[in-house]
């Protein structure tokens, strides 16, 4: 049984940091690419970060500079360091791990960025 459950999920004031975990169990997970999305009501789903099999990265725009992916295979965990949030970073993120056509979610933590 494939599992995904992040961690982390927080109130921060705006300007404040945050890291968010994501631990893998049921899957080999030095194989999959992992990624991190996020969501708001009436909204899709959109990439935040991304990180390889092989540890090249990959990031939304709104990301670049203050969030951070990554990874250990040691401990199946994928990692996301977000920092100087602003409130629109309010959302729910979610873990995504994906071999090919083998693609799962995790439940989700929620981020809130307010004063």
């Amino acid at each position: 049984q494939v599992q995904l459950v992040e961690s982390g999920g927080d109130l921060v004031q705006p300007g404040g940091s945050l890291g968010l975990s994501c631990a893998a169990s049921g899957i080999l997970f030095s194989r999959y690419a992992m990624a991190w999305y996020r969501q708001t009501p009436g909204k899709q789903r959109e990439l935040v970060a991304g990180i390889s099999s092989g540890g090249s990265t990959n990031y939304a725009n709104f990301g670049k500079g203050r969030f951070t992916v990554s990874r250990d295979n040691a401990e199946n965990t994928v990692y996301l360091q977000m920092n100087s949030l602003k409130p629109e970073d309010t959302a729910v993120y979610y873990c995504f791990a994906a071999l090919g056509l083998r693609q799962y979610w995790g439940q989700g933590t929620q981020v809130t960025v307010s004063s």
